[in-house]
């Protein structure tokens, strides 16, 4: 699938299993937060473990943190007080276990690092090479911290993560708040600019935006994104190229043409 530069001006990342394979430290930590969780309310309904691929797709994936968590205790008939911002990681509150989870997430990243994707690096720098804008939009509130540990951080025009969304109080994805925020920072129009989503949530926020090409990037299995709005689908992001420059061949003055008296 090759991309036109002269029609797309800038391309927008998400960061979880779009450019860092990070989406399964996070899957890992959700099922190790829910789990414990589930466990300890046994004693009042039957033990069901969280489902982390399922579940995290349908309630959790793509979304900020707490949204996510409202979502899975929702469809689980599961009421927790939504307690405060300042709570601690061992009250049982929507802030108490995003923390306890955002805990477990650094826990994995200080001790395995970041992988960050050979193709989606590639694709990064040929758009740097051909001086193409590039942003990353991600839910995640940890985005920072894993560019920095994966050393990409400078491969990025603009940032628009989970503590951007919640800075600036927009909506998380699938409003496509995230999104338009990322493309008034690039100074550009929606519709000029390509979205590389893996997430249903995320995907919808593109579409719903209106930005001009939306390529769903599955890396594992389906996982419905063209059903979802997605224009195109990949499994890996080396089927992306971009357009090489047209270089036209310099012009050669002609002599002006001397006519007879």
């Amino acid at each position: 699938m090759q991309i036109d530069p002269a029609i797309f001006g800038a391309l927008a990342f998400d960061l979880d299993g779009v450019v860092t394979d990070t989406a399964g430290v996070h899957a890992s930590a959700w099922k190790r937060l829910l789990d414990e969780l589930l466990a300890r309310l046994a004693a009042d309904r039957a033990f069901r473990p969280f489902d982390p691929d399922g579940e995290y797709r349908t309630h959790i994936d793509g979304r900020p943190r707490h949204d996510g968590l409202r979502s899975f205790l929702a469809s689980r008939g599961i009421a927790v007080p939504e307690g405060a911002a300042e709570d601690s990681e061992d009250e049982v509150t929507i802030h108490g276990l995003a923390a306890l989870k955002n805990r477990y997430v650094h826990e994995h990243l200080a001790a395995h690092g970041v992988l960050v994707y050979p193709d989606a690096l590639a694709l990064l720098r040929a758009a740097r090479a051909r001086g193409m804008p590039t942003a990353v939009v991600t839910s995640s509130a940890n985005a920072a911290s894993v560019l920095a540990t994966a050393h990409i951080a400078d491969l990025f025009d603009a940032r628009v993560d989970g503590i951007e969304v919640a800075r600036l109080g927009l909506r998380g994805k699938p409003a496509p708040d995230a999104f338009l925020e990322a493309a008034r920072r690039l100074d550009l129009p929606p519709a000029s600019i390509v979205v590389f989503e893996d997430a249903i949530a995320g995907v919808e926020a593109a579409r719903a935006g209106g930005f001009g090409l939306v390529v769903g990037v599955e890396r594992l299995h389906d996982s419905a994104l063209r059903e979802h709005g997605a224009h195109a689908v990949v499994d890996s992001l080396d089927a992306i190229s971009l357009r090489p420059e047209v270089r036209r061949p310099p012009v050669t003055p002609r002599a002006p043409t001397r006519h007879p008296r």
